[in-house]
């Protein structure tokens, strides 16, 4: 098996190819700082994905030559771990220098670009330098859509292929479908939040907030929801902190002008008060979305864990990244910005999950190619064939010849 090296992880490894959040033990360590839980879910389900022995982390701030030296007689290759990289403010520290002292090859796990509401993404020249040399090192460079590819083509590189992302492969199921219950049997839902948004991305904030208030509170009132947060402080206070750090929470809130003017009311702060999820563990995320008959919501990869282990999820779009999933994907989704009402009758519709479940095998057999490709000791399995058979006509619509 594989001796590989990771960059940029987020969160310690436990149990092999498990994540967490650093310094588990202590929350009080980091309960102040903003940390992004998705982000481990991405490393978490990237190891699923991976046969290997030895696992360690490819240094990019103040690196060591002499130790990259070492890492190339180590190690078989390196993962960047998929995320949002390909944006105007990415900084790269010294990866360039790394890179270019690397011998073995720098896999782009699903890697994503971000456009801005306005204007053309402008890249830095570090951004497009530290993209060619993992380019130039491998068989191709993996991306989760087809506004990434585009931008990397822009910028002339052409090995690139679609993969989405390694969280919606993490069971290594190459036949996961989603079948839909009844809508009147759905009971326990699971609403994604992402209260934090920028301008930059997002074209309404005002928009964005209110929807986003009266989403929660329309589920709230008609299904047994669990607010599932991934990391704003406030969210993780009021979820895991004592009674203390709540009301500091409460008060935070009240202050936000944004959140005051266009989410915060009293029945919202009831709800933040009584329903929020919050860990640093990938593992509790997974076992609450398979207790859950629905997620839905505004976070990207919360909504994908739901999907992966067989939970039927709704994405609703605000800006490129979320776009580009569900279209990568073919996830049945809700523009927030529309200007339309959201009828969750109308997206209960085993068609519009059907589209997904046909796209997500073909994703599948994508990302595992891939992995083949760049030589990837990998644990995703070979998808069956299935021959394509046509469906019979209807003895009164056939045509006489």
């Amino acid at each position: 098996m594989a001796r590989i090296l990771v960059m940029i992880p987020s969160g310690e490894v436990y149990d092999h190819d498990n994540v967490r959040w650093y310094q588990h033990a202590d929350l009080a360590s980091h309960i102040n700082h903003y940390h992004n839980i998705g982000d481990a879910f991405v490393f978490d389900s990237s190891l699923k994905l991976l046969n290997f022995e030895k696992l360690d982390v490819l240094p990019i701030a103040n690196p060591d030559m002499a130790l990259i030296d070492r890492l190339n007689a180590e190690y078989d290759y390196v993962f960047l771990r998929g995320s949002n990289y390909v944006h105007a403010e990415m900084e790269w520290n010294q990866t360039a220098d790394v890179l270019r002292r690397l011998k073995i090859p720098v896999i782009a796990f699903g890697i994503g670009a971000q456009a801005p509401v306005s204007g053309k993404l402008e890249l830095s020249e570090d951004t497009k330098t530290v993209l060619r040399l993992m380019a130039d090192s491998t068989a191709s460079l993996g991306v989760r859509g087809t506004y990434s590819a585009e931008i990397l083509n822009e910028i002339g590189i052409k090995n690139v292929r679609i993969i989405g992302c390694p969280t919606a492969f993490r069971a290594n199921r190459p036949d996961l479908a989603i079948k839909l219950p009844a809508l009147d049997s759905v009971k326990k839902v699971g609403i994604t939040l992402r209260r934090e948004v920028s301008p930059t991305y997002a074209q309404d904030i005002k928009r964005y907030l209110t929807f986003h208030r009266d989403l929660v509170k329309s589920l709230a009132g008609r299904f047994e929801a669990t607010l599932m947060a991934q990391g704003e402080i406030e969210e993780k206070k009021l979820a895991l902190g004592t009674p203390e750090q709540k009301e500091e929470a409460m008060a935070a809130l009240r202050g936000n002008e944004w959140a005051t003017s266009w989410y915060l009311d009293e029945a919202m702060e009831a709800l933040y008060r009584g329903r929020m999820f919050y860990s640093d563990v990938v593992a509790d995320y997974e076992n609450l979305v398979r207790s859950l008959d629905l997620v839905l919501g505004y976070r990207l990869h919360g909504n994908l864990m739901a999907l992966a282990n067989g939970t039927p999820s709704i994405y609703f779009t605000y800006d490129s990244r979320t776009v580009e999933f569900a279209e990568t994907f073919q996830i049945p989704s809700f523009d927030v910005f529309s200007g339309q009402d959201f009828r969750l009758e109308e997206h209960w519709d085993q068609a519009r999950f059907d589209r997904f479940n046909t796209t997500y095998a073909q994703v599948y057999a994508a990302m595992r190619d891939f992995l083949v490709e760049n030589k990837v000791d990998t644990k995703m399995r070979a998808p069956a064939v299935r021959a394509a058979v046509a469906p019979a006509i209807p003895e009164a619509e056939r045509k006489v010849a």
